[in-house]
């Protein structure tokens, strides 16, 4: 039988500090700072996280401090630009308050070896009481496109119905407004828009469980096109960006397929046993004709997760007919069919969403109390409910091939009609997808800094795997500074990467 599963399975992750070439660049003659064509004088940035300066899975003074429209708010006071005003958080901890009670955690921060929620933290920041505005960046974290023309989007009453969203709600000028009406109130000259990422993210970020579908594209081409035309209403100009690939961030990248590692001894104890307990199950998968469905754990080298696969055939059926041929009690053999029916091993082709480090080779104590509910004796209950062991991961945990083609598909469609809507409207239009896409394949080169993908050394994502470091929204700003330097004929400066140094500490900072 199957014993102890609190062992250490995944490969070892070694974290390090990102390191680089500090020399100075040779300084070269610039020529004035102009606006060009471009009116800075009232300038607002629509988006969702990024755009508000999330970061580390929270937002917090110094991450909003550095968030891209920032950096480009002070470029642009240089060249005619006016106050740009943030709704600034009360700490850098991060976390809400609604009432006195915490509605949203504290920060990540690196511990010497991983990713960790800052311990102690209390967080400051309630948002029963909205700001006085108006507010220049209207980032708003997890908004979608069709989110930023919705009403009552900072009304406090629908957080409950999931019709509001507690950062708006701390920052609208009232209850009742929307995203787009507050920026238009402030008859803006120039605009920044980057949003649509969350109408895929959500999806992906749920294992594309159905939970937090794919904005459906007719439902973003009305939302993005009627943002663009409001905007430039009044005349503004402004700047767009496209939708980066969002299954290629380091939250989807970390997590390896095969993460149990022989090498740990108290793994490598269980291999044989775990091998037994599947043959018989083995067996069945090859009598009805699927053996590439069997499960096998290697003693020499690395082995893939189990997991649940729902684009596969059902088998439960075949495999409790066959089950009970063998002898097993009927009861249990139902159990096992409806437990595998849609299992297999994971590949390379498979993605793992970040938060599953953490729940891999632990006890399903969901599925253990049902099986004990349903008479198996509790350390039968526990052996078969070890989660991508023998209990295969559902769903949310993992994005299989299937929903990365959808996730590819919504953003290839989403990215066509930002183009379009840039083209036609004569903004300035910035390709994040395939700026940011270099980061998953050789990584970008940004003067003497390699910024790459990886999870906390790669320099260009912060600690939750999704958001941006200090130093890739200077290089993100830096690419909307050139698209508005080129289409407005402006001479903004851009931004050194030494002036934004990456640092993971073991406390607050």
């Amino acid at each position: 039988m199957l014993k102890n599963f609190k062992w250490l399975f995944l490969v070892s992750l070694t974290f390090i500090a990102c390191t680089s070439n500090d020399d100075e660049t040779t300084p070269v003659e610039e020529v004035p700072i102009t606006a060009g064509e471009a009116d800075f004088s009232h300038y607002v940035a629509l988006g969702n996280s990024i755009t508000a300066g999330y970061s580390d899975a929270a937002l917090f003074k110094a991450g909003q401090a550095n968030a891209y429209p920032k950096l480009l708010a002070d470029q642009f006071a240089l060249a005619g630009g006016g106050e740009f005003k943030i709704p600034y958080t009360n700490d850098n901890y991060g976390g809400l308050l609604l009432g006195g009670n915490l509605i949203a955690g504290p920060r990540l921060i690196f511990n010497g070896s991983s990713p960790v929620p800052l311990p102690g933290a209390l967080p400051s920041t309630e948002i029963a009481v909205p700001l006085t505005g108006p507010f220049n960046n209207l980032g708003v974290p997890g908004a979608k496109s069709f989110h930023l023309l919705a009403p009552n989007y900072g009304d406090i009453a629908g957080l409950a119905s999931g019709t509001a969203n507690p950062y708006f709600v701390r920052f609208r000028s009232s209850a009742s407004t929307s995203v787009i009406a507050d920026a238009m109130a402030q008859n803006p000259t120039f605009f920044s828009l980057w949003i649509g990422n969350n109408d895929v993210l959500g999806y992906a970020t749920t294992g594309g469980d159905g939970t937090n579908p794919i904005t459906s594209i007719d439902q973003f081409t009305t939302a993005y096109t009627t943002l663009v035309q409001t905007l430039i209403s009044q005349g503004a100009k402004g700047v767009v960006a496209n939708i980066p690939d969002v299954a290629s961030v380091p939250h989807f990248k970390t997590v390896p397929y095969d993460p149990l590692s022989p090498t740990n001894a108290s793994f490598a104890a269980q291999i044989p046993t775990l091998n037994a307990t599947f043959a018989q199950l083995n067996q069945a998968y090859a009598f009805i004709g699927h053996p590439e469905r069997s499960i096998v754990f290697s003693e020499t080298q690395n082995s893939p997760l189990v997991i649940k696969d729902e684009s596969l055939e059902n088998l439960a059926p075949q495999l409790a007919q066959v089950l009970q041929g063998g002898g097993m009690n009927p009861a249990i053999a139902g159990l096992l069919a409806n437990q595998f029916g849609q299992s297999r091993q994971a590949t390379k082709d498979d993605l793992f969403v970040l938060p599953v480090s953490s729940v891999i080779a632990t006890v399903n104590t969901t599925y253990y109390t049902f099986l004990v509910g349903q008479g198996v004796p509790a350390a039968t209950a526990g052996q078969l409910s070890v989660n991508g062991v023998t209990y295969p991961l559902q769903d949310k945990w993992v994005l299989i091939p299937t929903e990365q083609a959808e996730i590819a598909a919504a953003t290839t469609a989403f990215n066509a009609v930002i183009k379009d809507a840039a083209t036609n409207a004569g903004l300035a239009f910035v390709d994040a997808n395939s700026a940011l896409k270099q980061l998953s394949t050789g990584g970008i080169q940004f003067d003497n800094y390699h910024m790459t993908s990886a999870l906390v050394q790669g320099g260009a994502f912060s600690l939750d795997g999704i958001h941006l470091t200090a130093r890739a929204n200077a290089y993100v700003a830096n690419k909307f500074i050139e698209a508005i330097n080129a289409t407005y004929k402006s001479t903004l400066r851009t931004y050194k990467p030494q002036d934004f140094p990456i640092s993971y500490p073991a406390g607050l900072q």
